[in-house]
């Protein structure tokens, strides 16, 4: 049988070449372009025949170009593979100089001209704008959840309000009664009672404060955070009107709390909801208590929230996390499914260990510990 006519195996190589989806470019030892298929074309804004023959470096940004000729260099000289065989994202850069993001893997050929690269290449534009729409998408969705707890809070809190600032009222008339009274001097019981009349004014503007800045809308905002002072401003918004009020809160918590880096509205927002879940599962019960424990293991910090109610029976175990998924009469379901999210986006979880048979369900919030200082306890 005689050989195959090289130029028919030429012609099929390019023809698979120029029918790929993904860019694909080959270049030699020096680092000239042999091969600009056509998805290149498109990808880059060049056509081949301006690009054959030049050395690649002109389809990178500055940075990378003088990087891929060291790196080039650097594997002819040891055999040590940097690049090749390995997939990553890189950048590149645009006819017009625009430079955007690819995922680039490199193969080695070795032929009788010497060795050759294949570089196969694919754009990430679309991906990452799919990316970032679902970041937007759950950026809606814990807004949804948000405005969903602050409606079924309403009353409590309107309910909560009163009882500080009719506390206001009532110090100041004393105050008032106390200066009509014709004394020249005001003593120190009119001193106490104008400070119990701040204090009770604070606090009122402390809750509307904390209030609005778990429903106001923005982006995600990592910091170092105290996670103790997480934990009591969870609670004072969570146990406000008579339910908060029957149910013993239980703290086991480190003396030296470690910080740790994430978004304080968003945390506050996974443990508000934990322990709102966890009032909510005793209501009903003779005993009725939540613990609140916070530990670490092996690099993450652990929040743990254990009610004393019934548990979590199995059928609903299944669906906890998904959204939409809920037993109960009110809300949509969707705040544990956004919670576990929350954390999962910081890098941690959130798990559960349903209870049953006696014992009632502990929730197991984990965050990556990002800064290496300590708060101490107060």
């Amino acid at each position: 049988m005689p050989d195959r006519s090289p130029t028919v195996s030429e012609a099929r190589l390019l023809s698979v070449l120029d029918t790929a989806v993904d860019g694909i470019v080959v270049i030699d030892e020096r680092a000239r372009v042999l091969v600009f298929n056509k998805a290149c074309e498109t990808l880059f804004g060049y056509e081949a025949a301006s690009v054959v023959g030049r050395n690649i470096s002109f389809l990178m940004p500055p940075d990378y170009a003088s990087e891929h000729d060291a790196a080039v260099g650097h594997y002819q000289r040891t055999g040590e593979r940097r690049i090749i065989g390995i997939g990553r994202e890189v950048r590149a850069r645009h006819a017009d100089g625009t430079v955007f993001p690819i995922e680039l893997s490199v193969g080695e050929a070795k032929t009788p001209e010497g060795p050759q690269y294949i570089g196969i290449m694919r754009d990430l534009r679309p991906r990452k704008a799919v990316e970032q729409r679902l970041a937007q998408l759950q950026a809606q969705l814990v807004q949804m959840a948000r405005v969903n707890a602050m409606d079924e809070m309403g009353a409590a809190v309107a309910h909560e309000l009163n009882q500080p600032l009719t506390a206001v009222m009532l110090y100041l008339q004393a105050l008032t009664r106390k200066l009509k009274s014709g004394e020249d001097e005001v003593d120190q019981a009119v001193l106490e009672i104008l400070g119990k009349a701040s204090r009770e004014a604070e606090r009122a503007g402390s809750i509307i404060q904390k209030m609005r800045q778990f429903i106001e809308k923005r982006e995600p905002e990592r910091q170092p955070v105290d996670i103790r002072r997480l934990i009591d401003e969870a609670l004072e918004v969570t146990l406000l009107g008579n339910d908060g009020a029957a149910v013993e809160v239980v703290r086991d918590e480190m003396p030296d709390q470690p910080a740790l880096e994430a978004d304080p509205i968003q945390i506050q927002q996974i443990l508000i909801n934990l322990i709102r879940n966890g009032i909510e599962a005793v209501k009903s019960r003779d005993e009725r208590w939540i613990r609140i424990a916070t530990r670490t293991a092996d690099g993450r910090l652990l929040v743990e929230v254990e009610d004393s109610g019934a548990g979590i029976p199995g059928e609903t175990v299944r669906n906890l996390f998904k959204a939409f998924s809920t037993s109960k009469k009110t809300g949509l379901g969707l705040g544990l499914a956004i919670s576990r999210s929350i954390a999962q986006n910081h890098g941690g979880d959130l798990l559960v260990e349903p209870g049953g048979g006696g014992r009632g369900a502990t929730f197991v919030l984990s965050l990556p510990l990002g800064v290496t200082a300590t708060v101490n306890a107060k």
